[in-house]
């Protein structure tokens, strides 16, 4: 296959993996903020709410949420099928394992280190984006985004969790990781890589409103900046995780606390 056939079949590859996971999301969220927008309300009096119930009787809808969890992770199985290397180790293109420049005894432990570097990461974008979401709901440019809207039962706050997996594993293996290994291959250097994905990133985010872009957007640009700079995504991965368990499990108690804060309109 000659260099011009090999490209164009790349270019088709990520154009089906985006339009089957965030691409799509990103052109559902543009419609979704376009129809906000011409409402008679401004965004700061609508809400929006991200997990919500999925049936009324709560045996049916613990079964659906799981069957979210599963089916929405196909998309990021598929690029993990595609970058899967046949020798170890074997999610190397996505940044994902024991790295091959360190000791054995080391290499067993790699996992503990990055995952300090999430938490670090995860303080580092949280403590402002809860500020700046605040800000941007206050100058208008922002709807009141509701985490969740599920009713207090047994499961809830397991089903939250893994919702913040799957958000996790899909943002950061897919927008990042697949995206950067296949855009390098297409030869975009590094500065438009790491905008492409942010851009991405924010437009996906902008059912919240402008606020959500532009602070989804700015986390971008750390998030890929760090990921070309070390070239890991576990950090990345259990940044976000935090990120999104703090936000969904975290949502009642602020909402007890500061209703006229966090509160819908």
């Amino acid at each position: 296959m000659n260099v011009s056939a090999s490209r164009a079949r790349l270019r088709w590859e990520i154009g089906i993996v985006l339009a089957l996971s965030f691409g799509a999301s990103a052109v559902y969220a543009i419609v979704a903020i376009t129809e906000r927008l011409t409402r008679d309300t401004t965004l700061a009096e609508q809400s929006t709410t991200i997990n919500r119930s999925l049936a009324e009787r709560p045996v049916f809808d613990l079964v659906y949420q799981l069957l979210a969890f599963g089916f929405g992770l196909a998309p990021t199985a598929l690029v993990v099928f595609l970058l899967w290397r046949s020798a170890a180790p074997r999610l190397g293109r996505l940044g994902f394992g024991a790295p091959v420049n360190v000791s054995t005894g080391a290499s067993r432990r790699w996992w503990l280190g990055e995952t300090g570097w999430g938490v670090g990461l995860a303080a580092l974008i949280g403590i402002p984006g809860i500020a700046f979401y605040l800000v941007s709901k206050a100058i208008g440019i922002n709807l009141t985004v509701v985490p969740t809207s599920l009713d207090a039962f047994w499961w809830t706050v397991p089903v939250l969790v893994l919702q913040a997996l799957r958000a996790a594993l899909s943002e950061e293996l897919i927008v990042v990781a697949y995206l950067f290994d296949r855009l390098r291959r297409l030869g975009l250097g590094t500065i438009a890589i790491i905008l492409t994905s942010a851009v991405l990133r924010g437009s996906y985010h902008l059912y919240q409103g402008f606020g959500g872009f532009l602070g989804n957007v700015v986390m971008g640009i750390v998030f890929g900046w760090v990921y070309h700079r070390f070239g890991r995504i576990l950090p990345l991965i259990v940044a976000h995780w935090i990120l999104d368990i703090v936000s969904f499990a975290g949502y009642p108690l602020a909402l007890a606390l500061w209703p006229s804060l966090f509160g819908a309109p």
